[in-house]
């Protein structure tokens, strides 16, 4: 088949219309459609799905970027299982998040530990599936790329790239700081990915957190607490410079300047304007344009590090009744952090 960049997509393609199969593509893209955790409310699982329906609308050439598409971009058929699991996890953590969660040090019911222990039991196995599939990736010179789901299900990508490069830095976008130690009981909650990922993988040297607007005090004594090694810029500051006649090209290589030459990004959606989002898990007010987002990418592609992986997450597409935008949304950002990579 003959493929034209600049010509509609055609049926039968894969994602963003591209003719490619996985050994041709230098980018793969793995699809978790897990949404256990998600407490404000749930969606996210269908995401994926979502974004790939999108990206059949996005124009494949990229004026910063260039031809992303010529390299090549995979993306893998969703898991029956892992879906199949990520329901029944929803199922048993409805019953958790309706209650009010389960504190650390408190004694549940026996109906509500046990569903909690299933929920983060199934959390593991998710964990477990994504750590293989990016370990293969990776393995085949592939520029593993996921695609969620609500924001825990990247540990296991984050995992596999730190074991393979040994020393990595983590772009991380965001309007929450993700770093509770646990979250109405689940320890892979949604809101605990960072601080899973800085006390269980030593591989991770840097964390650099932009566009944060929403976390809890211990979450905020946490990340100080780390030093050197964690730094947030956090939303409001970063407005209150820019007030103050800063550029927000220099905001982002400031970012960019405190990574490492390996960097894995993670990009949450609601850290942009939830105007951008609206039915992401959990919109906060603020948060980053579009292209502000565009520009701190691009300031790290301009840098001369390698992106040794990504994830993009908490895309949740409206009801059938709607007009599509979230996903709209996450099909373009996705194709610029392929382009990235």
């Amino acid at each position: 088949m003959r493929f034209d960049p600049d010509a509609a997509a055609q049926p039968g393609t894969g994602i963003f219309g591209l003719p490619f199969t996985r050994d041709e593509a230098k980018v793969v893209l793995l699809p978790v459609p897990f949404d256990a955790t998600t407490s404000y409310r749930p969606g996210t699982a269908d995401g994926p799905g979502a974004i790939l329906e999108a990206s059949m609308q996005v124009d494949l050439f990229d004026r910063r970027f260039g031809r992303t598409y010529e390299k090549g971009i995979f993306l893998e058929r969703e898991s029956k299982k892992v879906r199949a699991l990520g329901r029944e996890a929803r199922r048993l953590a409805k019953g958790v998040i309706e209650a009010g969660g389960v504190t650390e040090g408190e004694k549940p019911p026996k109906k509500l530990a046990k569903a909690l222990a299933d929920v983060n039991a199934a959390c593991v196995k998710a964990n477990d599936y994504v750590y293989a599939q990016v370990s293969d990736m990776l393995e085949e010179g592939k520029v593993p790329g996921l695609i969620g789901g609500e924001h825990s299900v990247p540990f296991g990508a984050i995992e596999a790239v730190a074991d393979h490069h040994e020393e990595i830095g983590i772009l991380h976008l965001d309007a929450h700081l993700d770093m509770r130690k646990a979250f109405e009981g689940f320890t892979w909650s949604h809101a605990s990915i960072m601080h899973n990922v800085l006390t269980r993988i030593e591989g991770v040297r840097k964390l650099v957190s932009f566009g944060i607007r929403d976390f809890g005090e211990r979450e905020m004594q946490f990340a100080d607490e780390q030093g050197a090694r964690v730094k947030v810029f956090y939303d409001d500051a970063v407005s209150e410079q820019l007030a103050g006649g800063a550029k927000f090209r220099d905001l982002a290589a400031q970012a960019v300047e405190e990574l490492p030459s390996h960097v894995y990004v993670s990009f949450d959606i609601d850290a942009l304007d939830p105007s951008l989002c609206p039915h992401t898990g959990t919109p906060v007010p603020g948060g980053l344009s579009f292209n502000q987002a565009v520009l701190i990418l691009d300031t790290l592609r301009k840098s001369g590090r390698t992106v040794v992986g990504f994830d993009l997450v908490e895309v949740a597409p409206g009801s059938k009744n709607e007009p599509e935008w979230d996903a709209n949304v996450g099909a373009r950002v996705l194709y610029k952090l392929c382009g990235l990579a």
